[in-house]
């Protein structure tokens, strides 16, 4: 059994491992070929590119590497053809796995899409495409499949992986002595994104909200985890400029970070739900090119853009994006979480009953919605 599987960066990386050790397990002698990191490779893909061939953020940023990327994609399709794929599952980087979807589609090989694209959010048309792209729509949010069922697109909700790794009782301490933090003093993670892009833009003034509240709370600690060793040396440079006393910053580590923080300052996307399963209260913020933003306010048929805010269909955690991604209106917010305990208690009680709703064993639920597409062969399992 072939099966062609394209991530598009370290949060998809995370999924497709877990799904091809369980595909494994049901069927050991699968191979798997096309695009993925570190961890989908040790979990048996050959990989054809590096993971962040694929991880650019925003529509703007998007325009300026388009030819490599319409590249890539026409060598990815050659490659699932020449190789015979039985199967291919594009998991999330939606803009571009659903065009080599499509196009694998029509030359008759059976097509998964893995995490679904913000259809419900903006750009709702979108969705006559997504039907001609793939057989199957796999959710990781209920509401999420709600929308595709009522436009009749196959597609099975079936959680998410991360909430599974998670206990829904977190152990501060042995994260705390994980990370040989012995101080009670509160603990402030900051996570300013796994992108160069959101690195770049958020990591200044991340450090900017550390250096003011070293200086109104001396005792208050600060860890900062790399994405990878790339983020890393950016990280270090940020450091260089704008310095805080006693903040470590981290290879990896960055549930530790999480489960051992008090709160936590974060870029939108995955690591606020990483966030969310940690139970630590936080603070979403985020920024992209004006001209990104002023056409995704314009697009954007919801309030909200963190996980935790849409899965909770509410206002659950404050966010600071764009304009309001400012230097004391994020000291502000954190010092509230800090300073306000019942502020913190309402976000964390939130918090264990979204955790609960998304712990469905996603990545065995997976295989189970995709063995109609597969080949007749005989599972293990």
């Amino acid at each position: 059994m072939k099966i062609f599987v394209v991530a598009g960066e370290l949060s998809g990386d995370i999924l497709g491992a877990d799904l091809l050790r369980r595909l494994k397990q049901h069927y050991p002698e699968a191979e798997f070929l096309g695009l993925g990191g570190e961890k989908m490779q040790a979990a048996g893909l050959k990989s054809l590119y590096p993971l962040e061939t694929l991880s650019v953020m925003g529509l703007v940023e998007v325009l300026k590497h388009l030819p490599k990327l319409l590249k890539v994609r026409k060598h990815l399709y050659q490659a699932a053809l020449d190789w015979r794929a039985d199967l291919m599952i594009g998991i999330d980087a939606p803009d571009f796995n659903l065009g080599l979807e499509k196009k694998l589609r029509r030359q008759g090989i059976k097509t998964v899409h893995y995490v679904s694209p913000s259809v419900w959010a903006w750009r709702q048309g979108r969705i006559k495409g997504i039907k001609k792209s793939c057989d199957l729509m796999l959710t990781l949010l209920p509401f999420e499949a709600a929308f595709y069922q009522q436009h009749q697109m196959p597609v099975c909700f079936v959680g998410h992986p991360t909430a599974d790794h998670f206990p829904l009782q977190p152990d501060k301490n042995a994260a705390r002595a994980a990370l040989q933090i012995t101080n009670s003093a509160p603990l402030i993670s900051l996570l300013p994104g796994s992108r160069a892009g959101e690195v770049a833009r958020l990591a200044p003034l991340f450090l900017q909200v550390a250096q003011r509240l070293h200086r109104r709370h001396p005792s208050w600690q600060f860890v900062l985890p790399a994405a990878s060793p790339q983020r890393h040396q950016e990280l270090e440079a940020h450091l260089a400029q704008w310095p805080v006393e006693g903040l470590r910053l981290l290879q990896g580590q960055a549930d530790l970070a999480l489960q051992a923080a008090d709160a936590c300052l974060l870029a939108s996307g995955t690591v606020a739900l990483e966030a969310m399963f940690c139970k630590t209260p936080m603070v979403v913020s985020y920024k992209v090119a004006p001209l990104t933003w002023w056409l995704g306010k314009k697009l954007l048929k919801t309030p909200w853009v963190s996980l935790p805010n849409l899965l909770a269909q509410k206002t659950l955690v404050p966010e600071r994006l764009q304009d309001q991604a400012q230097l004391e209106l994020l000291v502000e917010d954190i010092e509230t979480l800090i300073l306000n305990p019942e502020v913190a208690l309402t976000q964390t009680q939130a918090f264990y009953a979204l955790h609960q709703q998304l712990q469905c064993q996603a990545s065995e639920t997976a295989v189970q919605a995709i063995k109609p597409l597969l080949p007749s062969v005989s599972s293990t399992e």
